[in-house]
């Protein structure tokens, strides 16, 4: 990737949907295939309390399983329930034959942030990567079977697919969070086509962030702060991959809301080489690689994998 400075370029937009359309168009002969062996894959998202994101998110989550023919089951439950009750619906979603895919929303409300609850769904069913199976499972690349966390997984698939191959480059990841930081670390290091980059991770105790993100060929931002990567963290070439997501009050929208991400990307634009919009680039990958967990999942459904 070119570093050379220029006074203005022309920043390609990374949208996230022809990505999506793609991933789903690949998924669709996947389904038919197992609706011949009587098997519908299903999906179970669990919303505790009364998040109006979360809410939309899952609303999202059930037009993309009815578009491609995933059984969507969205599970509101009250953000004051009891630990032991939490626990007691997963454990019944865990048994049920028609759910192979189970999604907790986070954060999780108020006395429920308890890592049992997380914890809970049984790995096979984690379709977001987040038991520690699976999570030890990307550590040390472990089973092909196991989830990998969706939009960490959706940031890979929308860099490559993009012409942004990832061998060799020196990738910064901005944010060292468990959902998103930590496990994208994990895969773009692992010994694979679709990775082996060089990573550095950059979180709240690093001295000077910009001598870090000025030498990145890639640059991801996850911390959550609007506007935290300005032009002066960037060099001229580099691909910038925005996976924040902001929750900003805005008047004027019908929903007294606006999302937006962590880069300046007006700042950016004409600076950068590449960028992703926010919402528009990341989020639908991210959802397309859910859905694609749940068809893996239902292919490793385990009546499935006995012998005739």
């Amino acid at each position: 990737m070119s570093r050379k400075s220029r006074k203005s370029q022309t920043t390609q937009i990374l949208y996230g949907h022809p990505i999506c359309e793609a991933i789903y168009a690949s998924l669709l002969p996947r389904i038919e295939q197992l609706s011949r062996a009587g098997v519908t894959p299903g999906l179970a998202v669990l919303l505790f309390g009364e998040d109006s994101p979360s809410k939309v998110y899952g609303k999202m989550l059930g037009r993309g399983c009815r578009r491609i023919g995933i059984a969507f089951r969205l599970v509101e439950l009250p953000g004051d329930l009891s630990a032991p009750q939490a626990c007691a619906v997963i454990d019944e979603l865990n048994e049920d034959p028609g759910i192979h895919g189970i999604l907790i929303k986070r954060p999780l409300p108020g006395a429920l942030q308890d890592e049992r609850i997380l914890q809970r769904t049984r790995p096979e069913k984690d379709v977001d990567g987040y038991h520690f199976q699976n999570v030890g499972s990307l550590v040390v690349g472990g089973p092909s079977t196991a989830p990998v966390p969706c939009t960490p997984a959706g940031v890979i698939e929308l860099l490559t697919r993009s012409g942004y191959p990832l061998s060799g480059r020196h990738v910064v990841v901005l944010g060292r969070s468990a959902t998103v930081g930590k496990p994208l670390a994990n895969l773009l290091c692992q010994k694979d086509r679709s990775a082996n980059a060089t990573v550095t991770l950059c979180h709240s105790a690093t001295r000077d962030p910009r001598s870090h993100t000025l030498r990145a060929d890639i640059i991801v931002t996850a911390v959550g702060s609007p506007g935290s990567l300005t032009r002066e963290m960037v060099s001229p070439g580099a691909v910038v991959v925005d996976v924040g997501t902001n929750v900003v009050p805005d008047s004027s929208s019908p929903r007294g809301y606006r999302l937006t991400g962590d880069a300046d990307f007006d700042g950016l634009l004409s600076h950068c080489r590449a960028i992703t919009p926010v919402p528009g680039g990341v989020g639908p990958v991210t959802v397309a690689m859910l859905m694609k967990n749940v068809v893996d999942a239902a292919e490793n459904y385990e009546p499935l994998q006995q012998p005739p």
